[in-house]
């Protein structure tokens, strides 16, 4: 009995290649053959194809090219909001004036201190 062989994932995806390629060619042969048959010079008509798969190409790499960047900024925002730590109190305080802030009854204003976000003077 004969081994029916695998085909390795390189060449499934070189085969899935050749078949595009084939494909196009034959779709462009077909626009050419088409658009000379309502009247375009040969010449013109391969023209007109060439343009448009070039054009298509374009638009490919265009969709790509913001696709990609979009993804990169993505992901970078996903890391940057992994990374923040929401638990950790904000210390602004230096020295002295970290110690009297600790203090139960501690108000800004008897220290003559910046205000302390974390005390709510509600306005008057």
């Amino acid at each position: 009995m004969k081994h029916v062989a695998q085909t390795t994932f390189a060449e499934g995806v070189g085969r899935t290649l050749g078949r595009l390629s084939r494909r196009v060619m034959r779709l462009g042969r077909k626009a050419t053959g088409w658009l000379t048959a309502h009247g375009l010079a040969p010449g013109v008509a391969k023209v007109v194809v060439l343009v448009t798969k070039l054009v298509a190409l374009g638009l490919l790499l265009y969709t790509a090219f913001w696709a990609s960047l979009l993804l990169t900024f993505a992901v970078a925002a996903a890391r940057v909001a992994r990374n923040t730590e929401y638990g950790e109190p904000e210390e602004w305080a230096i020295g002295e004036q970290a110690k009297h802030k600790k203090n139960p009854g501690y108000d800004p204003i008897l220290y003559n201190d910046t205000p302390d976000p974390g005390f709510y003077d509600p306005p008057d």
